[in-house]
């Protein structure tokens, strides 16, 4: 009997020893997760470009003369404005003029001399009315009617060429005045001096076939700025005109401005070693804002599908295969919760159904431990805003 209770006696303080190690020597670490309070907010469903937007400009015109010359005047400078019609560049056409002045003498004289063959012409036409008029009455002979109705016609003939010497001559004018104003360039519209590539005293030439050449003068319009992003072709289908977007422009780091879709390309651009987009513009809604924006700046867009105010919400990070999330339940241990979404974007989903209000879900799924079941402890708590 003394040793039955012997036995009885240290398997006790065996079991005894193995709960106070388990207990209080080799319990497992609390693990330290971040959790969320699923609570109500603002739901939005998105799409994004794939690749950044750019800011451009509607009207803008890269301007070379269509003639080589010297320049001899730049009335604008970078960043001046110009109005439609203005000279922003003037090459050297002294030749080009002296060839209308020689024109325009040309003109001259073949309209003098026109003036001479047409009044020889009607005065021959008089002479033959009257020779023929003498011969009705047998006066004068039908020889000296012939020679009277040769004369009138040939006359008549060198009207008509004086005539048509006179136009050649006008011609001449007009393109001697076209040479002329090929020498200069011309604002299109109303603008505002982007950049001049030409200098006074340089020489300037045109652009020679499939080889490129800057621009003399580059203008823009900045009352025309917009945004031009490239959609996924995979959400062409939900894209509309006059949908709300909200824009991040990199010159403007932390903020957003508002815009609306004005155009929706009608095809999709394929390009080799790039998804298959579809181009977008955007116009913003902050006039003062459009006109101060650089083209060329790069920006992001996020159009808006669909709105849903006081959803509830969790972080989108939280979910799991988008059907379920872990929950810090009773006794702080990890539970799985299956749960319905509905609207969601990179920030937060709305939970449908599976969860309540408060229920704390977890955001830091990639931690070592995070799993059903595990003990944790509640390093930050998110309150959804």
């Amino acid at each position: 009997m003394k040793r039955f209770l012997k036995a009885i006696a240290v398997v006790a303080s065996i079991a005894v020893a193995v709960v106070v190690l388990r207990r209080f020597v080799f319990v497992e670490e609390p693990v330290p997760v971040v959790v969320a309070l699923a609570s109500p907010g603002r739901v939005e469903a998105t799409v994004t470009n794939t690749r950044a937007g750019t800011v451009k400009a509607r009207r803008r015109a890269k301007l070379s003369p269509e003639i080589g010359g010297m320049v001899v005047a730049l009335p604008f400078r970078e960043g001046e404005r110009v109005s439609k019609g203005d000279v922003v560049l003037r090459l050297d056409d002294r030749i080009q003029r002296s060839e209308l002045d020689l024109a325009e003498k040309d003109l001259e004289a073949a309209r003098s001399a026109r003036e001479e063959a047409c009044l020889a012409a009607e005065r021959a036409a008089r002479n033959l009315e009257r020779i023929r008029r003498l011969a009705d009455e047998d006066i004068a002979s039908e020889h000296l009617e012939d020679h009277a109705q040769t004369e009138s016609r040939r006359a008549e003939a060198a009207c008509r060429a004086s005539t048509a010497r006179g136009s050649r001559a006008e011609a001449a004018v007009t393109l001697a005045r076209t040479r002329v104003e090929k020498m200069m360039l011309h604002a299109p519209f109303d603008a505002v001096v982007a950049e001049v590539d030409a200098e006074i005293g340089e020489w300037v030439t045109p652009s020679p076939p499939a080889l490129p050449v800057p621009a003399a003068i580059d203008i823009l319009d900045p009352e025309s700025i917009y945004v031009s992003a490239p959609m996924d072709e995979v959400d062409s289908a939900r894209l509309a005109l006059d949908q709300k977007v909200r824009v991040s422009i990199d010159s403007f780091p932390g903020e957003h401005f508002w815009g609306r879709v004005v155009r929706i390309a009608p095809y999709v651009l394929d390009v080799e070693a790039q998804n298959r987009t579809v181009e977008i513009e955007v116009d913003l809604d902050d006039e003062e804002l459009t006109s101060k924006l650089l083209p060329g700046t790069s920006a992001d867009v996020e159009v808006l599908l669909a709105v849903r105010e006081n959803a509830l919400r969790v972080p989108t990070s939280a979910l799991i295969d988008r059907k379920r999330v872990l929950l810090v339940g009773e006794g702080l241990t990890l539970v799985s919760r299956d749960v319905e979404v509905g609207l969601s974007n990179w920030d937060f989903t709305e939970v449908v159904s599976g969860l309540d209000p408060g229920d704390r879900v977890v955001v830091s799924l990639d931690r070592d431990g995070v799993v059903v079941g595990a003990r944790v402890e509640v390093e930050v708590e998110e309150g959804a805003p």
